[in-house]
């Protein structure tokens, strides 16, 4: 599988973030030469989310894959002393060792697990938090296209969702989170007024638990505008844009609320810091 057969799928950015930089001096500091497939990935794609889930680690800018590859043995050390049973693999530096190149929005890893032709390296999907590991046989740039293309299921991730796949470049945004009330219209009806008044926007999927509860998310297209709309966490809309459009989505979404038969019970950023209460 070559990096074609996931540009094919999903569109890269005209100009990706951190997508390009010194590759020797990477691979010198790794003491080891990364796979020719992922250095494509990364040129074409740079820092961002494929399906706002997915994020790869590039080698350039802030947080990047050095950093990972540098702490990895150092955090995950004493809990290995600890627990040994939960470390199958080694560790990057350590021979053979699993080494991240990828992370999810949930925390888990992805990592190669090291050790003969780079281009042979298999992907592990590690999730730290139960301790659960999954091989695949295949290289990253294949991990992604058979992922993205239903070809692949990694028991560790949700659902995909049923829409066409995308990337988003690493973007500078504000995250509010608006807390509602009032149930006026059935939660479609609801979910179809505020698709309306935001337009044009773009499905991005969603999901519905066994008691009902939903969750759907959207991006209003023109202002680029990351949208979820939920009553699985609570009812609320989340949010994500720009700095400078704070006072547009305030005034759109205070107008979107009021059609919906709701009311502003208040308006957090991701920091928690308050922001509107009506």
């Amino acid at each position: 599988m070559t990096i074609d057969d996931l540009v094919r799928r999903v569109p890269p950015p005209p100009a990706p973030v951190d997508g390009d930089g010194d590759w020797t001096a990477v691979d010198r500091t790794l003491g080891r030469s990364l796979p020719a497939d992922f250095k494509d990935l990364v040129r074409r794609y740079g820092r961002g989310e494929f399906l706002d889930f997915l994020f790869p680690h590039t080698p350039f800018g802030l947080g990047n894959l050095l950093d990972e590859a540098d702490g990895l043995l150092e955090l995950e050390g004493p809990l290995r002393d600890e627990f040994p049973e939960n470390y199958p693999y080694p560790l990057h530096p350590e021979p053979g060792g699993l080494l991240v190149w990828a992370a999810t929005v949930n925390g888990d890893r992805l990592c190669w697990l090291t050790g003969g032709e780079p281009h042979r390296w298999p992907v592990v999907v590690w999730d730290p938090r139960g301790s659960r590991y999954e091989r695949h046989d295949v290289t990253a740039t294949g991990f992604l296209s058979a992922w993205i293309d239903g070809r692949l299921t990694c028991g560790l991730f949700p659902p995909m969702p049923q829409v066409a796949p995308w990337f988003e470049p690493v973007r500078d945004l504000t995250r509010i989170y608006v807390r509602l009330a009032g149930d006026e219209h059935p939660y479609a009806e609801r979910l179809r007024i505020l698709r309306a008044a935001l337009a044009p926007t773009t499905d991005r999927g969603g999901v519905e638990s066994a008691d009902g509860l939903r969750q759907d998310r959207f991006v209003a297209t023109a202002a680029r505008w990351r949208v979820t709309y939920e009553t699985m966490y609570g009812h609320q809309v989340r949010i994500a844009f720009p700095p400078g459009d704070a006072d547009r989505v305030r005034a759109a979404l205070s107008a979107a609320v009021a059609s919906m038969g709701c009311r502003v019970l208040s308006a957090m950023t991701g920091d928690g810091t308050p922001t509107w209460t009506r």
